[in-house]
């Protein structure tokens, strides 16, 4: 009794969202009948939360076109019409800033609420200067805003879900999944119909008022159930992996520990967005019925497709083998390279199933490493553990838009292939 006591007084003090649920309370495994509300709270978080990270990638072609117009003459010269400024450049504003936020974070105190609104804010603020930006240095701000709002987002989300059924981690993926999708598709689709880039940035304002409607009034609070005495009697000292950290020096020391989730992960996103945002511009198919803009914008959406369908599969098929889809993914940087060089693929067709494949594999290996996480590491460290995790693909996005900016800018100074085969 009175361990049980001691425990629940202990949970109160650290965090006073937290209630303390009685035995048979509303959040018990067996009669937990509001977990819709937690496991659609986060499909929506993890959709709103990336929807911008997203959207500044899809329209990063026209941000770059829009102050940076491809010079005729050197268009002429190499017959590539590429823009001397790589997407590169946006992925980098779109990444960085998200990085250095994720670093942060898990050093912070845990003000959920506090760092929500700062979150939800800045990415209304990023959609404003994106879409009233009459400057490049503007546009960029308006990015890298963005890209921070999308950091204190993730960070925050999934250390919370610690809090909560397991399941949240499959939904929040899920979820970021639908991002890519929604994100694409309604930016390509808004300006197919000839949308303004001002007007198309306004009507996206409607996600940051969502995000706020999921986190604070469909999710519900977190509840912890107290385990009983005896599911620690034959225990007299905690286990060393089962100790929750404490201070700074033992985080720190800890994060060798995550080296296995975290190496594999930034791989995969590496080999990902070094295609993404360094060669699939430079892919193009003349005299079919996508123009060249066109083509990047519904190559993002086929990409985002594939994220979409993995994020969302984990408690359907699972894959710990990580490793192995950065090595397929290395495969398709091998594949791109090639055909933004020589243009031998005679089909934009089986472009589009090949950037399926990788948007597939880049999701997968997102929900499962997180999804791995959540059954193999102890509850008490988890909240620690996913902030640090999820920093480690967006190293890999980091590195491939350094990489990206100088082999676009190399490949556009070769004169232009020939498709001796078209379909």
């Amino acid at each position: 009794m009175t361990s049980s006591k001691q425990q629940e007084a202990e949970a109160a003090e650290h965090d006073p969202q937290v209630v303390v649920a009685p035995a048979g309370g509303p959040h018990s495994p067996r009669k937990d009948r509001g977990l819709w509300r937690d496991l659609t709270s986060y499909w929506i978080l993890g959709l709103c939360n990336n929807y911008g990270y997203v959207v500044m990638l899809s329209a990063a072609h026209d941000i770059i076109k829009q102050f940076n117009p491809t010079d005729d003459d050197e268009a002429s010269a190499t017959g590539r019409n590429c823009h001397l400024v790589s997407t590169g450049a946006i992925l980098l504003a779109d990444v960085l800033p998200s990085l250095f936020v994720k670093m942060l974070m898990p050093f912070f105190p845990f003000w959920v609420n506090f760092r929500i609104a700062i979150a939800v804010a800045c990415s209304a603020a990023g959609f404003l200067l994106v879409g009233f930006a009459h400057a490049e240095w503007m546009a960029l701000l308006g990015v890298i805003i963005t890209s921070a709002s999308s950091g204190i987002g993730e960070t925050t989300f999934l250390a919370y879900s610690s809090r909560y059924n397991k399941n949240v981690i499959s939904t929040w993926s899920s979820g970021t999944g639908g991002a890519g999708v929604i994100g694409s598709l309604s930016y390509a689709t808004l300006r197919d119909l000839d949308v303004s880039p001002r007007n198309t940035m306004l009507i996206m304002l409607v996600f940051p008022a969502i995000e706020a409607f999921a986190f604070w009034l469909l999710l519900r609070r977190p509840q912890v159930d107290i385990l009983p005495v005896t599911a620690v009697e034959s225990t007299e000292v905690l286990i060393s992996d089962d100790k929750p950290l404490v201070g700074f020096k033992e985080k720190l020391s800890y994060i060798k520990h995550l080296f296995k989730y975290m190496l594999p992960l930034c791989l995969v996103y590496f080999f990902e967005y070094f295609i993404n945002q360094g060669l699939f511009e430079l892919v193009y198919f003349e005299n079919i019925f996508l123009d060249k803009d066109s083509q990047y914008r519904w190559l993002n959406v086929d990409y985002q497709i594939g994220v979409f369908i993995s994020r969302s599969s984990v408690n359907i098929f699972q894959l710990d083998k990580i490793w192995l889809m950065s090595i397929f993914q290395f495969i398709n940087v091998i594949y791109f390279l090639t055909e933004v060089i020589l243009w031998y693929t005679p089909s934009i067709w089986i472009v589009f199933v090949i950037v399926l494949w990788e948007g597939l594999l880049g999701g997968g290996a997102y929900v499962n490493t997180f999804y791995r996480m959540s059954k193999e590491i102890s509850p008490e460290r988890q909240q620690f553990a996913m902030a640090m995790v999820v920093q480690s693909d967006s190293y890999g996005i980091a590195l491939a838009g350094f990489l990206a900016i100088p082999v676009h800018n190399a490949i556009c100074g070769l004169p232009a292939a020939v498709r001796s085969v078209v379909w």
